[in-house]
């Protein structure tokens, strides 16, 4: 567990909390943790979202199916990341998502109501806890504007420069690994897996970029 805490001290929802405020929290939101084996459903779409997850190890994906079943992967998320607090504070009746364990992962569920609407016995720290959860949120939308700036590229290359680039930018590195296989990093950005292929091959052979597996390099 005292790794685990660990890994709370650098969850955003907990900024300026120490472990003993961390852990009086969890119990006046009566929270509790689930294990979840490789591609299993942790949210299902359709299904209603009334807590928060935080990746206490492992990782999860966000997928979005449309009516013809082509999926798209909104998100991956590893260790310390958070997942369904924005449909869950917006009051959404039936998430439009599924989150799927990519790996076996323990999954810490908070109730959304209980730090939305806190009891006369709320603790101390929730003042804390309502302004991250506001920048939270926050971030979580500007992540969105920029998945959308990234999908309203015209051409396969201009998405996959997009997204390279913006990894880079993540990394502080040219050279960089990204946590996608070839399959999901499609998905990730609508385009079909053979297409991608093509052309990453293409941004080889013209000494744009190097890559073997998840490894890559911009020129």
């Amino acid at each position: 567990m005292d790794q685990e805490f660990a890994i709370l001290r650098q969850v955003s929802l907990f900024n300026g909390i120490e472990e003993a405020g961390i852990q009086e929290i969890l119990e006046c939101l009566d929270s509790h943790v689930k294990e979840y084996n490789k591609n299993r459903t942790i949210i299902l779409t359709g299904s209603e979202i009334t807590s928060l997850g935080i990746v206490l190890k492992g990782s999860v994906q966000v997928i979005r199916e449309d009516i013809m079943g082509n999926r798209m992967i909104v998100a991956s998320l590893g260790e310390g990341e958070i997942f369904g607090e924005t449909f869950a504070c917006a009051g959404i009746l039936e998430s439009p998502v599924s989150v799927i364990a990519a790996e076996p992962c323990r999954i810490l569920r908070i109730s959304i109501k209980r730090i939305v609407a806190p009891s006369s016995e709320a603790c101390s720290f929730h003042s804390n806890l309502i302004t991250n959860l506001l920048q939270l949120l926050a971030r979580k939308n500007l992540y969105l504007n920029n998945k959308m700036e990234l999908l309203s590229k015209r051409t396969i290359r201009e998405k996959i420069m997009a997204y390279l680039s913006a990894e880079a930018e993540n990394h502080h590195s040219s050279s960089f690994e990204i946590t996608l296989n070839r399959n999901e990093m499609a998905d990730y950005l609508c385009i079909d897996r053979s297409a991608l292929s093509r052309e990453i091959s293409r941004l080889k052979e013209e000494g744009i970029v190097e890559c073997r597996k998840n490894y890559f390099k911009i020129l």
